[in-house]
């Protein structure tokens, strides 16, 4: 699938540039549906993407944001996804917004995916934008390499909806969006920053296995086109 870079020269600048492209997408949703949904990913990299996208002048009380993984931790806990959100994106003008979580105080994870994937359900598919992340060893979303569940992930025939992902590099216990739910967003980010992401990318586009870089199957499958916003 083609995809589109978008460079800027430092990290500021591109949460802005990021947030403007962000924001204009989910107000023309709004401006056609009465409605928009957004899939944001967790970790350091979106903090500064997020208090950009807050402040933006857009009706939120009619968009709805989800996340594209989640650790099996309760929001209370430092390394929660839901609460890196609830601080620095339900914020401003976006604590209008309705906030969906993947979280779920439930006896398994996998029960927990269960109540997820019935929660999540209810937001119109395909999401308006998704944002993912990528760490070094190529994961996006909760798609590690070697995790117990990557192929099921990673196969366009899954259906929508939320699974559960353990691997080495993952810590805890997952939740994730599958491929089928996150690739023909309206707008596909791939949001990255630093010389060593843009040099995992270019290890991604050569040639190679989808389980070994599972980004590849966003770089490869993805049925919208794959927006890579960077900065050194």
């Amino acid at each position: 699938m083609s995809e589109t870079l978008h460079t800027y020269e430092n990290g500021a600048a591109l949460a802005e540039g990021l947030a403007d492209a962000v924001s204009a997408r989910l107000a023309a949703a709004i401006a056609e549906r009465g409605a928009a949904s957004i899939a944001v990913s967790g970790g350091s990299t979106p903090k500064a993407f997020f208090r950009a996208l807050c402040a933006r002048d857009i009706d939120w009380a009619k968009v709805t944001i989800t996340l594209v993984d989640e650790r099996f931790v309760p929001p209370e806990s430092d390394r929660s996804n839901h609460a890196l959100v609830a601080a620095n994106l339900m914020q401003n003008r976006a604590a209008a917004a309705q906030f969906v979580p993947l979280y779920h105080a439930a006896a398994t994870a996998e029960a927990a995916a269960a109540i997820a994937s019935e929660k999540t359900a209810g937001i119109a598919a395909p999401f308006d934008v998704v944002v993912l992340g990528m760490g070094t060893d190529g994961h996006t979303a909760s798609f590690f390499p070697g995790g117990t569940r990557l192929e099921e992930a990673l196969d366009p025939a899954t259906r929508r909806g939320v699974i559960t992902m353990e691997a080495a590099g993952a810590g805890e216990t997952r939740l994730t969006f599958t491929f089928s739910s996150l690739h023909d967003a309206g707008y596909l980010v791939l949001h990255i920053e630093g010389e060593g992401k843009r040099e995992v990318l270019g290890r991604a586009e050569a040639a190679g296995e989808e389980t070994e870089m599972p980004i590849r199957a966003m770089l490869r499958r993805a049925a919208s086109p794959l927006q890579i916003y960077w900065a050194p």
